[in-house]
């Protein structure tokens, strides 16, 4: 049996050797050991690598707090991803590595920077780069079914590595999943690319958000419904529904990096930043209308989902905070309830109710008035929904406003 060992076995690492470990012999070292880890955890990298076949790296290369996308950052200088916790584990895994051990990079990386920066690191082992097109929170469920697997070697070619790693997937993906195999530099690009393809989609859908409450008469979900039928040249229905913008620890940090590499190449043009300032525009001109509302009828705010997205105890780029930044800026009180941070209201008030989190994803166009269960709190008669969504049919004693839906309005 193949035996693995994975290095960094935190939100991405630890599923993922879990998934593995139910085909193969799987370590794991962290520095903080998750205490419900199903793996076996070991004290050290070097433990952690001994009589290993293939050896796992997804740390960290995380930007600085303030990049993270829970407050505006479009207007942030530029910055690359934070190497540094990256290279330092490639330059321990170099001590003791032997050259029968193949050693594969998950970590999100800028590309060119395996080529200049990561690989002249080790000096033993052989090297794959791997990285994943997976969301937080659903790890295990994306990798079992994967759009793709990327795989980076020094030339693009099929190499024996390559094939190894295309053969160690087989029994946790099965033979259905596109294979990419391209150089170190393009198997970063196609990571990164993807991600900051989805903040552009997710922009676009919410320009056309912004423009359904800007014009009038226009329920976006009509125009977003021809765009998702028009299979011929736009390409699924995936993020073509507006709503909340791009968030989470990995896109918008990724836009960030993108601008970064613009910069550094001299393209002449930031498409990246134009996808930022979008986003905290759209998110601005929600917070707006929550706070022209709020105002109008003497009511606090209430944001119903502090996560970056339902059943995910993560904030880091949470669209949520972004828009709650807005309102407070406004001088609007502003509140949050989520079961996973431990958010909730002293007591129950009526507000105006910022739908971030709602039923949408379940029960789309079903009346929730009678799913009282689907709320992380009650929500009062003299209440105002404003559910970006568009998936609340009624709520009793309420006003329900369908942000992007206003066919009869002006």
């Amino acid at each position: 049996m193949i035996k693995v060992a994975m290095i960094g076995c935190g939100k991405l690492g630890l599923p993922t050797a879990e998934l593995m470990a139910k085909h193969y012999d799987v370590v794991g070292y962290d520095l903080v050991a998750d205490p419900q880890s199903k793996i076996t955890m070991k004290v050290s990298i070097a433990e952690a690598m001994l009589e290993r076949d293939i050896i796992f790296v997804a740390v960290p290369t995380a930007h600085e707090p303030e990049y993270g996308g829970e407050k505006p950052i479009a207007e942030l200088p530029a910055r690359d991803f934070n190497y540094a916790v990256v290279k330092d584990v490639l330059t321990t895994i170099s001590l003791y590595a032997t050259d029968s051990q193949l050693i594969v990079l998950i970590s999100t990386v800028l590309p060119g920077t395996i080529r200049q920066q990561l690989r002249p690191l080790l000096t033993k082992g052989r090297f794959i780069y791997n990285p994943y097109v997976a969301a937080m929170g659903s790890i295990k469920q994306d990798m079992t079914n994967p759009e793709c697997l990327i795989i980076g070697t020094e030339n693009g070619d099929m190499s024996e590595d390559a094939a190894t790693i295309v053969d160690f997937y087989l029994p946790i993906c099965g033979n259905q999943c596109p294979i990419n195999i391209g150089t170190w530099d393009e198997a970063e690009a196609i990571k990164v690319f993807y991600n900051t393809y989805i903040s552009a989609k997710i922009s676009l859908v919410n320009m056309i958000q912004d423009v359904a409450e800007r014009n009038g008469n226009i329920n976006v979900d009509v125009v977003t419904d021809a765009l998702i039928s028009a299979t011929q040249r736009i390409t699924s229905a995936k993020y073509l529904t507006a709503g909340l913008g791009d968030a989470g620890p990995c896109h918008p940090r990724d836009n960030i990096a993108l601008r970064h590499l613009s910069e550094r190449l001299d393209l002449g043009y930031d498409l990246f930043q134009a996808i930022m300032v979008s986003r905290e525009s759209q998110a601005e001109n929600l917070a707006k209308r929550l706070v022209g509302i709020a105002n109008e009828r003497q009511l606090p705010v209430v944001i119903h989902g502090k996560t970056y997205k339902p059943h995910i105890p993560y904030t880091h780029g949470s669209y949520s905070l972004l828009v709650g930044h807005f309102v407070a800026a406004a001088g609007v009180t502003v509140f949050y309830v989520d079961p996973l941070t431990d958010d909730a209201l002293a007591e129950t008030i009526p507000a105006v109710y910022l739908m971030a989190h709602n039923a949408a994803v379940s029960y789309a166009g079903t009346d929730l008035s009678s799913k009282p269960e689907e709320f992380y709190c009650p929500i009062p008669a003299g209440s105002v929904i404003l559910d970006p969504w568009r998936s609340i049919l009624a709520h009793p004693g309420c006003e329900v406003i369908h942000y992007g839906n206003t066919r009869g309005r002006h």
